[in-house]
Order: C-alpha cells, then structure tokens, then sequence
C-alpha cells in the first residue's frame, strides 16, 4: 500500500515553522508512476527576505559564530547522530522523489550525508583557526574567522549528500545558512530542517526554503548574503556568479562534468568492467562525477565493448523502492526527454547503439530510459562533449596512451575520471603517472572514489572553489592578520 503524500504548510525560516508570505505551492510526483509524493509551500522572495534578515541577525549579534568551537561542534554531531537513527526515512523519501535506487540512496546519500557531518567535526578540532607567525618586523596572528550569511543552493540528485557538504562545513565555521532545496527535492530538506531542530542551533542560523529558479535568484543576488555556494549546471553556475558579483559575494560553485574512465592496454577485464559500469551508471547516470566518456585501447576495443554490452543489457531497471532495483527512472518526464533526445542525437551523428536507447517496456508511466550504451564514438560529437545526465555512455577508440590523455582533456570539463591499468604496485604507479597529466579535480587508479576526506571540485567548467576535507571548511572561512608589538 502506497504512503499518504506528505504535505507541509509551513516553511522553516530562522529556526521556526512560519506560514508562507505567498499561497503558492509544489507539487512532489513520483517519477515512477507520476503520483503525488507531496506538497510544500512555494517560498517566495519576501520569505527570502525573512530569512536572510534571521541569518544576518544571528550573525552579526546571536550566539552561534561565538560560541566555542566544542560547542558548535557537538551540534554537528548532534545532527549526525540525529540523521543516523532516521537514515532510512531520509532514503526513503529521497528515492520516491527522484528516483535514486533505494540501495544507492541508503548508503550514498543518507548515511553519507550524515556521515560529513562527523568529519566536519572532527577536521575541525585539528583545523589552524588561530596561527602565530613570524612577520618582517613583528609577530603576526593570523585569525581565520567565517565568512557570514550563506546563500546554499542544492540540486536534486543526491540533495542530502549535497546540502552537507555545504552545511557541515558552513555551521562548524560558524557562519548562518539560508539552504534553498530543488523544488523536484524538498521533502528531505524537511526532515533536515527537523533533525537541526532536535540537535539544538539556535534561532536563525538555518532557513529551509524550497522554491525555483526565480526566488533563488534573489537569493543569491540578496546584498546581505555574504558567500553563495551552489551546485547546478554550468549556465546557472555562470549567472550566479555573475549575481553575487554584483555585491561581491564569495562563491563556491560545482558544475557540471564529462569524465573519461581510460581503460589501458593491460587492465584487467572483470575488474575494470564493474568499475566502469559502476562509475557510469551511479544513481541512474544522474551524477556530475559519472565516467560517461569511457576511452578503450584499440587493441582491445572489441572485448571490452562486448563485456559492457552485456553489463549494460543485464540491469534491473524498476521501481526505485524495490531494493533489487539497480536502475530507477529519471527525475522527471523532462529529463526523460532530454536523455532520449540526446540517444537520438547520437543517431544521427553516427555513433553505433550497442545497447539500451529506449524506454523500458511496463514502464512507460515513468521518466524511465534504458541503459544506453554507444559504440564507434568520436570525441566531437555533442554526446562525447555534452553532459546529458543519464543512463548514456559513449565507447571511444584510442590507439595509444597519448591520444588518450589528449582525448580526455579534450573537454569543457574537469571534475572527475579514472584509468584503470594493471593490479600491480608497477601498474598503479602507472596510474598515478595519468592522473597527473588530466586535468580534473578528481581521480582515482583502478576504480571509482569520492573521498570525504579529499578536496573535491572542478576545474574549468566544473566549478570554482572545493568541497570536503580542510579545504572544504576553509571555503566557509575569511583570514584576518593582526600584527602584534615586536616586544610580545
């Protein structure tokens, strides 16, 4: 029996349930079958207003950037712990909504979203918030201090996974935060905004508005927001920094990508081809990271397209609830469009359909599109150097380990990738050898990581600025000098 929709009348703002300024709401269907999920008030721009004015308050004059840092910190892991025992609810909600496998969403977007909170906490206690240095004339204290009113905006494809990547570090830096949730994506951001009230922050320091693209953009462009840190496509990613700049606003910003998995010449075969469809087809394909450029040495072309033919052909495309499930539908009945379109543009540019370019027979009631496999790809065409975000890998030919770098550098993007090569000391030294010559901000040799505990951003197009680890926290962070009197 299908759960009741959950429906909310109230928007989080400063710490409290508020009624809305506006009557406007969203609507939350599931991309399975297109029934209703829930419904949640449409914030407006005057809700926007509120709750940058209860962040500024809290930040200029509450209690939150000045408590001591073990106290803060005890919140983060309060809110862990909190997410921890509800991590089932959360996947729950997180796949009806967007269509994510309930076995992804369990590991990789509840308990890995609670998981960022405890190493926020825990980076911070060993983090350099206070620092002696020698000056030229006299000793310096150099004061790293936060950076204020954040304006937090995150996408819909793994929403909770995203929003602590921003939060965690945001709240331990003792800044405020207007998190503004997709508006395909706005449940869990309740049961987030629930969790933040057990765990104790004080008033104002979170607001939890859903809304779209029109309200977050005053968001963003708002003159009492100090830092903007969004995650989104690159032509969003582009206006809003170009809104922040308007009042000067730092910006951390993760696009979009186009990662190539280069497989050489003595990789081994089982091995590689799990990586590979692990990397590329994560989260039904909707994932910046995923390896959708997959470059294979001529030599061995025919055997590793053969192998990921009938990986791709043997997945279990369904209901994003069965925990069999393995491929779930896309987010909406647009990005459906979009992907096959995209399976139609490959078409016509020649590229040969190996597997998949449909949708599923049953499911047509969903936004649901076949693993789709291309072969005989070149690196110019649109579905070589477009991100389609979905289930669609492009199969491209090499003939030596230089035409490959050149291959995947060949792009607009640099946010992840991968090679995979021998299982031997010698081999993965290889590996490293590549990863140092493609320009990404995230590699891995002979498999497919994203590491908490490593910086992770883009470069080019992929974004500006880093998430995770030290560096992640700093981003939430602005460095004050203090030169003291030579005799101290």
């Amino acid at each position: 029996m299908a759960e009741a929709p959950a429906v909310h009348g109230t928007l989080f703002i400063g710490g409290r349930w508020e009624t809305p300024a506006g009557t406007d709401t969203i609507d939350v269907v599931s991309p399975h079958d297109g029934t209703l999920v829930g419904r949640v008030p449409h914030a407006s721009p005057q809700d926007v207003d509120r709750a940058v004015a209860a962040a500024r308050e809290a930040f200029d004059h509450g209690p939150w950037p000045r408590l001591p840092l073990a106290e803060r910190l005890a919140v983060l892991e309060r809110i862990q712990a909190l997410m921890l025992e509800r991590k089932d609810e959360f996947a729950r909600v997180i796949s009806a909504q967007n269509g994510s496998p309930a076995s992804f969403s369990a590991v990789n977007q509840a308990a890995a979203a609670a998981l960022q909170y405890g190493l926020v906490a825990a980076a911070a206690r060993e983090f350099p918030f206070e620092e002696r240095r020698e000056g030229l004339r006299q000793p310096l204290l150099v004061l790293r201090e936060p950076v204020g009113v954040v304006a937090a905006v995150v996408p819909w494809n793994v929403p909770q996974f995203v929003t602590a990547a921003k939060l965690a570090p945001a709240l331990a830096a003792g800044c405020t935060v207007v998190l503004k949730p997709s508006p395909e994506t706005p449940l869990d951001a309740y049961l987030l905004a629930e969790v933040c009230e057990a765990a104790g922050l004080p008033e104002g320091v979170l607001s939890v508005l859903p809304a779209d693209r029109e309200t977050s953009a005053h968001l963003v462009a708002h003159p009492d927001v100090d830092k903007v840190s969004f995650t989104g496509s690159v032509a969003a990613g582009r206006q809003v920094m170009a809104s922040a700049a308007q009042h000067l606003a730092r910006v951390t910003l993760e696009l979009g990508g186009k990662s190539a998995g280069i497989v050489l010449p003595d990789a081994d075969l089982p091995s590689t081809v799990a990586g590979l469809a692990a990397g590329s087809l994560l989260n039904n394909g909707q994932a910046c990271v995923a390896l959708t450029r997959i470059l294979l040495p001529a030599s061995r072309y025919e055997e590793f397209a053969a192998a990921l033919t009938a990986v791709f052909g043997g997945m279990r495309v369904g209901d994003p609830l069965d925990p069999e499930t393995q491929i779930g539908p896309l987010v909406s009945k647009r990005q459906q469009q979009r992907n096959l379109d995209y399976i139609r543009i490959g078409q016509e540019e020649g590229a040969k359909l190996l597997v998949g370019g449909g949708v599923p027979a049953g499911l047509e009631a969903g936004a649901y599109v076949q693993p789709t496999l291309f072969g005989e790809v070149t690196n110019g065409m649109r579905i070589a150097r477009e991100e389609i975000f979905g289930p669609v890998v492009c199969l491209i030919r090499y003939e030596d380990e230089d035409e490959a770098v050149r291959i995947a550098n060949d792009s607009d993007f640099g946010l992840s990738g991968a090679v995979f090569t021998a299982r031997t000391e010698e081999g993965v030294a290889h590996g490293v050898e590549v990863a140092r010559r493609i320009r990404t901000g995230t590699y891995t040799v002979n498999g497919f990581t994203i590491d908490l505990r490593g910086p992770f951003g883009g470069y080019k197009n992929s974004g500006v600025g880093r998430e995770f680890g030290t560096e992640g926290l700093g981003e939430y962070l602005e460095h004050k000098t203090v030169a003291l009197p030579a005799t101290v």
